[in-house]
């Protein structure tokens, strides 16, 4: 399997998990808004602090991103672009997005793919602090109890990242058992959700959210991603009993490479490892 050194040693955690409570809500940002205060505000209608979204369609301008990069020094595996800011609207076609704290205040990290004006597809990094929502539009989310993430600094890639950390419970009303999951680099990215549930005694399982990085990209529909540094979006993905019973992970994700260089499709179990980071949440459904 494919490995990308990193600046700073492995931790011997390579996942990092806190267990929670949650619920999946909708609701719609409402135009003119920042985009990480509308979400902010979405989320905290229903009580809660934080959580993952995943986001179909919608519309924002004036949008900045970065993509990914080739780190100009040895402090990183890998870094990311300048700013981008596109001119007019920009139309999502689909992002997911992980809402916590950084500095003590709200911060969210979303990877998205979409269509700029004048028909050019792009992807990338979106980044919370210019990004505004041009026109209305719906997010379905999943709000955690009892967890949030965090961004602190991380020696082994020499990012400040998100992780899961536990918090107080805010009366949120929840319907689920959750898992905050964080994935460290250089493992498989559906293996490593697979141990982590037969762990844990999980057969079934639906994936929220879904934000992070993988080393390059395996399709089962053959597509091969060689450049290795990626901004992934999961699009959809399940944990479910194989043929042999235990627990095998589903994932389609949609993601751009350092080239600009678009791809989405299913992964390969056992051949796409984490570079960076992979952020997610886990519902149970045993």
């Amino acid at each position: 399997m494919r490995q990308v050194r990193q600046p700073g040693p492995p931790v011997a955690e390579r996942i990092q998990w806190v267990g929670a409570r949650g619920r999946a809500v909708s609701f719609t940002v409402p135009a003119g808004l920042p985009l990480l205060e509308a979400v902010r505000q979405g989320f905290a209608a229903y009580g809660f602090a934080g959580g993952v979204a995943n986001i179909a369609g919608g519309a924002l301008g004036p949008l900045a991103y970065v993509m990914p990069a080739l780190s100009a020094t040895p402090d990183h595996a890998a870094f990311y672009s300048e700013t981008y800011r596109p001119q007019g609207i920009t139309r999502l076609s689909t992002a997911t997005m992980t809402l916590g704290v950084r500095d003590e205040a709200p911060f969210f990290h979303c990877h998205a793919l979409w269509t700029e004006e004048g028909g050019r597809k792009s992807g990338g990094h979106i980044l919370p602090e210019e990004t505004v929502v041009a026109e209305a539009f719906v997010v379905d989310a999943f709000g955690l109890d009892g967890a949030d993430f965090s961004a602190a600094p991380d020696p082994e890639t020499n990012f400040k990242l998100f992780g899961p950390v536990s918090t107080a419970s805010s009366g949120a009303t929840t319907d689920r058992r959750a898992f905050a999951l964080r994935l460290r680099p250089n493992q498989d990215f559906a293996l490593s959700l697979e141990e982590f549930c037969r762990a844990h005694g999980i057969s079934h399982a639906r994936i929220r959210g879904g934000v992070g990085s993988t080393i390059g990209a395996r399709f089962v529909e053959g597509i091969d991603v060689e450049p290795f540094a990626t901004e992934l979006t999961v699009t959809s993905g399940l944990i479910a009993p194989g043929p042999d019973g235990t627990p095998e992970a589903t994932l389609d994700v949609a993601l751009v490479d350092y080239t600009g260089a678009l791809a989405q499709g299913r992964l390969v179990r056992g051949d796409n490892p984490v570079l960076m980071t992979m952020e997610l949440v886990l519902e149970v459904m045993d």
